[in-house]
């Protein structure tokens, strides 16, 4: 699932990067869903050209893009990445195969690997180390990377957490919540790739946010996961 605001240049490169053939001749079946986030772009006309199923979402914010793809996915697995080309969609016959050997029904991403270093503005990168050590003191999940937005994960998880957020933090949100509501959860390194395009992150009122976000979920009732029995082969990106 790639949500996108005005990414119609990057989607070609985005979309052609999954590995659909390969995925198939591991047995599984692929959707790319595509969420427009209200773009005065050709974002949505280029995506549909692509193959991928569009969905419109015209409130905007990274959390409602999601919230809005999700309801519509039809993949017993999800696997998300922004589309400004810095996630590597081409390693999810990796990322599959460790979630299905490792019996792992969340698994999330580490980009703030010495290798990676260059990808990332000096300022990023310190506030997403200092965010994510917060929520590792926080939620106690030990997790290097609050912030990532690649994550693979079974569609059931996502039904049995409580998450909130409309804008960027619903990157950290989903992650502690599927941790704290005792899903089996793994992160792995990734290489993490120089952005392509208008740059959407609003450092300091999305700093801000995140930071206040953490701080009100950690002492916020939430559900339980739910675990229902396994499913098909079926994955959506």
């Amino acid at each position: 699932m790639i949500p996108a605001l005005n990414e119609a240049p990057n989607l070609p490169t985005v979309v052609d990067s999954v590995p659909t053939a390969e995925l198939k001749a591991m047995g599984w079946e692929t959707e790319v869903i595509v969420v427009d986030n209200a773009s005065t772009d050709d974002t949505a006309a280029v995506a549909a050209s692509l193959g991928a199923k569009v969905v419109s979402q015209p409130a905007r914010g990274y959390g409602n893009a999601y919230h809005a793809g999700f309801r519509v996915a039809k993949g017993d697995v999800i696997a998300t990445g922004d589309a400004d080309c810095t996630y590597p969609f081409d390693a999810l016959p990796e990322l599959l195969l460790t979630l299905t050997e490792h019996d792992v029904e969340f698994m999330t991403t580490d980009r703030l690997r010495r290798e990676n270093r260059s990808a990332m503005k000096t300022s990023h990168t310190i506030a997403n180390h200092a965010l994510s050590a917060l929520s590792r003191a926080l939620f106690r999940n030990g997790l290097r990377d609050s912030q990532s937005g690649m994550w693979v994960f079974r569609r059931y998880v996502w039904d049995g957490v409580d998450v909130l957020s409309t804008g960027m933090a619903f990157s950290q949100e989903i992650k502690n919540a599927a941790t704290r509501a005792g899903f089996r959860y793994l992160e792995v390194p990734i290489e993490y790739r120089n952005r392509q395009g208008e740059v959407k992150l609003n450092a300091l009122p999305d700093g801000m946010a995140n930071l206040r976000q953490l701080f009100e979920h950690r002492f916020r009732r939430t559900v339980d996961g739910r675990r229902p029995s396994r499913d098909r082969r079926h994955t959506t990106v």
